[in-house]
């Protein structure tokens, strides 16, 4: 199982990694559901561990629609996180309609290039997940979905879970389960769905508080779970 743990800090990211996080995501905003983090951090946590660092690419909470400016800042972020030496980039954008903006994922996917790609979970407030993927397969830069299902917990969006990860078997996309998972259920969710990732953030936090540090402690005890 491959455990991704949201970062905010550098602390964050030191703690993840002591505690056996394989890949850490990279974000500010932890309350409104991540936003791009500075410059000046990325290069930080970049620095700091050694397990790949993906950094969230999103300008604003308003909505996963982005203005032509914002595009253009998005893709000047895309091209500062490459070159600090970030592993990855975590971006996605819709229309007004509710469909993948292809126009604009294609602008920021012509500079990644070498990044790992993941689209995040502006993929649940699509009108299709499951027409929405099968579009994203069409991209071979794009290597996971960070998706629950949908819903606004991955455990009440399993069963679209477990129809995603039977839709990319044997492709390039990694469906990651994200939202709610919790030392008490994150094994359960796995075993229900077939999903080989997780990510997790809340859950694996002091005191289970989304503005307090990464538990190392938790983060051990989900790896240890996987583990047997």
């Amino acid at each position: 199982m491959i455990i991704e743990v949201i970062a905010t800090s550098v602390e964050d990211a030191k703690r993840a990694e002591r505690g056996g996080a394989d890949r850490l995501e990279l974000i500010t905003g932890i309350l409104e559901g991540g936003l791009t983090p500075s410059w000046g951090l990325v290069e930080a946590v970049v620095k700091a561990v050694s397990i790949p660092v993906n950094v969230m690419v999103r300008p604003h909470s308003q909505s996963f629609c982005y203005t032509q400016d914002e595009l253009y800042v998005m893709r000047g972020d895309v091209r500062v996180i490459r070159e600090i030496g970030a592993a990855g980039i975590v971006i996605g954008m819709l229309t007004a309609e509710r469909t993948l903006d292809l126009k604009g994922l294609e602008m920021l996917l012509a500079e990644a290039d070498g990044l790992d790609v993941t689209f995040h979970r502006a993929f649940d407030e699509a009108a299709d997940q499951h027409e929405a993927a099968r579009i994203l397969l069409g991209y071979p830069q794009i290597r996971h979905i960070l998706t629950s299902g949908g819903h606004k917990s991955a455990i009440d969006g399993a069963e679209c879970l477990s129809s995603l990860v039977q839709l990319t078997k044997h492709t390039q996309l990694s469906i990651i389960a994200g939202s709610g998972l919790t030392l008490d259920n994150a094994r359960a969710l796995a075993v229900a769905t077939g999903v080989s990732e997780i990510h997790v953030g809340t859950g694996v936090r002091e005191e289970g508080q989304a503005l307090k540090y990464v538990d190392e402690q938790r983060v051990q005890a989900l790896r240890s779970m996987f583990a047997v």
